[in-house]
């Protein structure tokens, strides 16, 4: 084991860890934020989508070793109080059902918007097709980001 000083949701930590545990379990674990979710542990399904400096990544393919000075969000830090603009419109447009992959879908929806404040119907659909959602709430999620993308 290693010890690996990582900066999450404006804070440092101190973890001790091994080199290639995945940032996901680093999160959940170590740090005690379970936010950020386990869904397929490939990367594949966006559950476990965080900002790695502004860019969304997939936590479960991310070692801690890899993660150095960069600047790591999660849910927990999108918004102190649970009121950024995309987590209301989540809220407006009912978008949650079994409620799973929300924290991710929010996480990718929010970097997609922090790089391209006003996304065409398209440009969301190609950002947010590699988040999987087994309730198949996409309609309701292109809507809630739509909403803030014009509202801003």
């Amino acid at each position: 084991m290693a010890e690996y000083s990582i900066s999450v949701n404006g804070k440092q930590h101190t973890v001790n860890a091994l080199e290639d545990m995945p940032l996901l379990w680093v999160l959940r674990d170590i740090i005690g934020l379970k936010g950020t979710k386990f869904g397929c542990g490939m990367a594949q399904c966006g559950a476990c989508t965080v900002h790695l400096n502004g860019t969304a990544v997939r936590s479960c393919s991310v070692p801690v070793s890899s993660v150095g000075e960069n600047k790591i969000t999660t849910i927990e830090g999108l918004s102190a109080n649970g009121d950024h603009p995309l987590q209301l419109a989540w809220q407006k447009h009912l978008v949650p059902q079994c409620g799973y992959c929300q924290t991710g879908q929010i996480m990718n929806a929010a970097a997609l918007l922090k790089a391209n404040p006003h996304p065409s119907e398209q440009e969301i659909e190609q950002a947010m097709e590699g988040n999987l959602c087994r309730c198949g709430t996409y309609n309701r999620i292109k809507a809630a980001i739509m909403s803030v993308s014009s509202a801003s």
